[in-house]
């Protein structure tokens, strides 16, 4: 099955990208911390609310990394990386790793993952990757990722974003 460009991109008009970006803030999405290590052993992660499931068999997931990331070449050398599904109460957590220009692991406790990647304690959820491909998206790389392996805390609230704040879900709120 092939796919095909429906419409020519020379003709595309283009669009108010602040009014863009606004609509697209009404899409909740979850909070996650991406890490990996550098072919050089170097620790790299970074806040991304970009994550989804891919596919159940195999197990894929993907996840986008703008291409002007201080944290983009790392990611891009990785064989490995893994995705933090954060809990209500690591806001500090994701700015931390949102920031750039420091050290997004000081003060940060990790244990050790698969090659080496530092992983997080106390998230919602875990996915463990091999990273499998890679494609440019406009300004952006997706990276789709096999999950090894995955842990979850049913018990941990996520921590969500929705226009443009980081939020979280209302107990009892099940419909």
């Amino acid at each position: 099955m092939g796919y095909a460009v429906l419409k020519d991109e020379a003709l595309a008009q283009p669009l108010d990208q602040r009014a863009f970006r606004d609509a697209l803030g009404r899409f909740v999405t979850g909070v996650t911390v991406v890490t990996s290590r550098s072919r050089a052993g170097r620790p790299c992660g970074v806040t991304v609310n970009s994550f989804s499931s891919l596919s159940l068999d195999p197990p894929l997931v993907l996840w986008s990394l703008a291409a002007s990331s201080s944290s983009h070449a790392a990611f891009e050398e990785a064989s490995h990386f893994v995705v933090h599904v954060l809990a209500e109460g690591q806001e500090a957590l994701a700015r931390q790793f949102a920031r750039s220009g420091i050290d997004r692991f000081a003060g940060i406790e990790t244990e050790e993952g698969p090659e080496g990647i530092p992983m997080l304690a106390d998230v919602a959820a875990r996915f463990e990757c091999r990273t499998l491909y890679r494609y440019w998206g406009g300004d952006h790389v997706i990276f789709v990722g096999r999950v090894d392996g995955f842990a979850q805390a049913p018990e941990r609230a996520p921590l969500v974003f929705h226009a443009g704040a980081m939020r979280r879900l209302a107990a009892g709120d099940r419909l």
